[in-house]
Order: C-alpha cells, then sequence, then structure tokens
C-alpha cells in the first residue's frame, strides 16, 4: 500500500512529537560539568602563573654588586634539592666585628672557585632575585663570579 503524505491542516496527521522536557538531573549534570571545567581552568591558570613567576624571578635579577671579604663557610646543602652555601665575612676596621654576607652558588665552576679561595680575600659578584622556594637556594644572593684579591 502507497505511503500518503498528510498535509497539515489534515487531522489525521500525527501531531508532532514535544521536545523532551529537561529534568533536574540533566541541569545538575551541566552545573557539575561546569563547576569541573572552572576548577580545571583554574589550576591549569595556577600553574602557568606559577611556571611564569619562576622563570621571571630566576632569569631576571633585582640588582647586581659586589662583596669583599674572606669566605668563612661553604658547602652543599639541601635535603632534595643541593645547592652551595657560604659565607664571606666582611671586615671594616681591622679590630672591629666582621659582617656575615650569606651567598648561595648555582654554578658548579664558580663553586670550585670559591672553593679555591676559602680563608683568602675575594670578591664575590652576586646578583639578587626574587624570593624563591628552597631548591633555587637559601638566599637571595646568587654569586655568579669570584676572583682574588691582594690583601
Amino acid at each position: 500500500m502507497p505511503e500518503t503524505i498528510a498535509s497539515p491542516g489534515d487531522p489525521a496527521a500525527p501531531a508532532p512529537a514535544a521536545p523532551p522536557a529537561r529534568s533536574a538531573r540533566s541541569w545538575a549534570a551541566r552545573a557539575a560539568r561546569t563547576v569541573r571545567n572552572l576548577l580545571i581552568l583554574a589550576v591549569l591558570a595556577a600553574a602557568a602563573g606559577g611556571a611564569l613567576y619562576l622563570w621571571l624571578a630566576t632569569s631576571w635579577s633585582y640588582s647586581t654588586g659586589e662583596r669583599a671579604g674572606y669566605v668563612q663557610k661553604f658547602s652543599k646543602k639541601g635535603w632534595v634539592c643541593k645547592t652551595w652555601e657560604g659565607e664571606v665575612a666582611m671586615v671594616a676596621l681591622p679590630g672591629s666585628m666582621p659582617e656575615m654576607f650569606a651567598f648561595t652558588v648555582r654554578d658548579d665552576a664558580v663553586a670550585a672557585a670559591v672553593n679555591k679561595s676559602l680563608g683568602e680575600r675575594v670578591v664575590l659578584t652576586y646578583d639578587y632575585h626574587l624570593p624563591l622556594p628552597d631548591c633555587f637556594g637559601d638566599t637571595r644572593y646568587w654569586v655568579t663570579s669570584v676572583r682574588r684579591v691582594s690583601p
């Protein structure tokens, strides 16, 4: 039997299907997906912001300078991240109490030069960096070069 197509005004035509009603469950599922996506976005933004801060803080120095004195203490320290940490005794006048300057060395070649000059008068060139986690060193003063000077 041939199929007949009903016209819109024909009473024998079936009524158009009503759109499915939205249940509370579908609304809650949509809200949960939105919250989950926002949390993922927030975590990714925080990770990107932290990575940007670490990159900026390690590559840009706030100031650069030199300190002269006698290297008193120098050692490689740390539980997980090992860094070279040291102190220089800076004496302004003979007989006065020395001021101690704590510093960090991140380069092994510079650390070897500091080790060779223990107990001698040296001039340390350093960069002052923004605060960073302990894996980058105990101090904000990162020594970039060392040179011996005669007393």
